[in-house]
């Protein structure tokens, strides 16, 4: 048996999938205190959901922020290496969505932009407004910094409690700007605003973001696929405010099957 490692080893969680040829064996998330600890944590949980063996593993590939944190050439004796973040994030989008080319989108402690085709991947930019952000705001305004109790929060969250839309600034239809569209975040921020009203407006404002910088980096291109990768791209919201922008820039925005594991797998297939 011939299984590669891929591995994103990241800031707050480590990605690890197992690929065999061009079949996705599994994939799983870990957490830990530390990016190392994190590492070997995630090969051995990975070795025994699956039955694995260290002799079944051919090769090891590292990416992500925590993996300039190791050194070694081998793993467990296993030949390991490391690939670009931003090739792997690429690579692994394509992969996940099907495409030959795409803006892609990862959305982790900040978020960044990666151009992706068949040929070649290129980082056009980034955003420091991500999951760091939506942590520590609501940490400053609701006293909450795990994801968890976040979401369950937003849960019940109604935005016309926090956001003011064209509709409450323009009085007629203008056919360029529609009325659901979001005019100011947290511009309309009552005293009544619950807090699962303020956890809602904290996520949204950062999807919005990333979902506008998304637009116009693509303003003058003939792209017009988004792939939307990462920790966020699990979030509930997620699917209804980039089907917005769906609907309202032409723009295709795609959160593909295990949109979290695209880097690590793209570093496994690179």
């Amino acid at each position: 048996m011939s299984i590669i490692l891929g591995i994103d080893v990241g800031g707050s969680t480590t990605k690890i999938v197992g690929l065999q040829g061009e079949t996705l064996l599994g994939v799983k998330q870990v957490r830990a205190k530390d990016q190392v600890t994190a590492l070997f944590g995630a090969i051995g949980n990975f070795l025994h959901d699956h039955t694995l063996e260290l002799g079944d593993i051919s090769g090891i590939v590292l990416t992500g922020v925590g993996s300039s944190f190791i050194f070694s050439e081998r793993i467990y004796g296993i030949e390991t290496r490391k690939v670009n973040e931003f090739e792997a994030i690429g690579r692994g989008a394509l992969l996940l969505s099907g495409l030959d080319e795409a803006l892609v989108i990862s959305m982790g402690t900040g978020t960044a932009y990666v151009m992706a085709t068949k040929d070649r991947i290129t980082r056009i930019g980034g955003s420091g407004v991500g999951g760091g952000s939506v942590l520590g705001l609501a940490s400053c305004m609701l006293g909450k910094d795990d994801v968890e109790a976040i979401l369950a929060l937003a849960e019940n969250g109604r935005l016309e409690n926090v956001d003011l839309k064209v509709s409450d600034i323009i009085g007629c239809e203008i056919p360029s700007l529609p009325s659901d569209l979001t005019a100011a975040n947290f511009g309309k921020l009552k005293s009544t605003a619950s807090e699962s009203d303020v956890a809602l407006g904290i996520i949204n404002m950062v999807f919005e973001t990333a979902g506008m910088l998304a637009v116009f980096a693509l303003r003058n291109d003939a792209v017009k696929d988004v792939v939307v990768t990462g920790t966020l791209a699990t979030f509930p919201q997620a699917k209804d405010v980039f089907a917005q922008f769906s609907t309202h820039t032409g723009l295709n925005f795609i959160i593909p099957e295990n949109a979290v594991y695209a880097t690590a797998l793209g570093a496994a297939a690179g």
